[in-house]
Parts: C-alpha cells; structure tokens; sequence
C-alpha cells in the first residue's frame, strides 16, 4: 500500500520474485478495502497516502484484524515512529531503504507469529513484578489494567521476560525479534522499548547504558 508507483512497483515485484501473494493499492480507502477483501497475512503500508493516511489504515485495519504492519515513512523523527508504533505498526522502515532488508522483515514478521501460536499454551502465564503477560491471549497487565501493545512490543517484552534482570545486548534483541542484526538498525530496537514504558511505565525496562535493556525484576 504505497502511492508512490515507483516505489510500490519495485516492492510488488521483489515480494513477487520471492513467492509472496501481493496486492497493492495506492490510497487510504482502497488499502482497507483490499485488507477486508484480501485478509493478508502482512501489510506493508506507507506512512503518507493519500486520502485516509497510513497512520488512520493502520489503526482501523488493527480494530477490525490484527495482523503484522511493516511501516514504510519518509519522516525520520522518532515522534513520528512512536505514532506509529502507537497505532499498531509493528515495525517501520525509513525511505530510502533496501529492499533485501524489507523481505528479511517481512519474512521477520511472519516468523514471529508462526513462533508465538507455537509457543502459546493454554496456561502460559509470565509475571514480573506488577506486569502479568498472558502469552496464549497474547494480553498484557499492569496494576491489573490491560496495556495495549502492538504485536513487536509483545514479542519484545516476553523475550526479555524469559529472563528477568538479565541484560539483552541491543543486536541480540534485533535478531531475536526482527530477524535480523545490524548496527545501525539498533534504533528499531530503542523505539520499542520507549514505546512499552510509555505503556507499562517507566520503571520496567532497565537501561544498561552501551549494552542494552533488562526487565526489572522485583
């Protein structure tokens, strides 16, 4: 779902040329029109279509259908990567960019849903200090109020929750969750982690300066 043909040419036809099923629309109305016709399994979605915007499809294609969101935006400011995040982007990427690294997180996306069905168990029930994560509903707590995490800011925090206390190097987290490790992708990794203390306070996600994040443990 990208307005600029250019651009969504070239990602139709590298997605094509490694065996996704693509559709792709150029505005708002007709991106929420493919979504309920096509039900896809991943949404690339640029950030500035025309028409209802990538942040407004976003929002209400989470409302009707979860499902994992590659966020494609010409605006590098992080207040505008945590709207997103916000509304329900799972990850962004900033133009320009690489297409070999749209498919590995595309095929990252994917990944992290196959592995979360698997691991979830009837039972599954993580608790760390006043978070309560409710891995097979895929719900988190705190205080006893529902935080509403996109599906990244889950897959995060129950990662560094297998562990509490223990620090999780930046690159580590990036191949754990996103699939990949570069360098100069660790900013994916800090925005996500400011957007769950946001949402579950400020006092959960410990800061190791130059290494990286730990959960708090009680």
């Amino acid at each position: 779902m990208e307005d600029d043909e250019t651009i969504a040419r070239a990602v139709r036809h590298r997605l094509t040329a490694e065996g996704f099923d693509v559709r792709a629309v150029g505005d708002g109305e007709a991106a929420l029109a493919a979504y309920a016709r096509s039900r896809p399994d991943v949404v690339v979605l640029d950030r500035l279509l025309p028409g209802l915007d990538g942040l407004e499809v976003c929002r209400r294609m989470q409302a009707a259908r979860p499902v994992p969101v590659l966020m494609l935006t010409a605006l590098a400011e992080e207040t505008d990567l945590l709207v997103g995040l916000g509304v329900g982007a799972d990850d962004y990427m900033t133009k320009p960019f690489s297409m070999r690294e749209l498919v590995a997180r595309v095929h990252a996306l994917l990944r992290r849903v196959e592995r979360a069905s698997q691991l979830a168990g009837p039972d599954t029930v993580i608790r760390v200090g006043d978070v309560e994560i409710d891995v097979a509903e895929r719900r988190v707590y705190t205080r006893g109020a529902e935080a509403q995490l996109t599906r990244t800011e889950f897959d995060l925090l129950c990662r560094m929750a297998e562990r509490p206390g223990q620090v999780f190097e930046r690159e580590r987290l990036l191949s754990d969750i996103w699939g990949f490790s570069e360098a100069a992708a660790t900013r994916t990794v800090d925005s996500h982690v400011r957007a769950l203390r946001r949402k579950l306070g400020p006092g959960v996600v410990r800061t190791v300066h130059g290494v990286g994040y730990a959960l708090v443990r009680p």
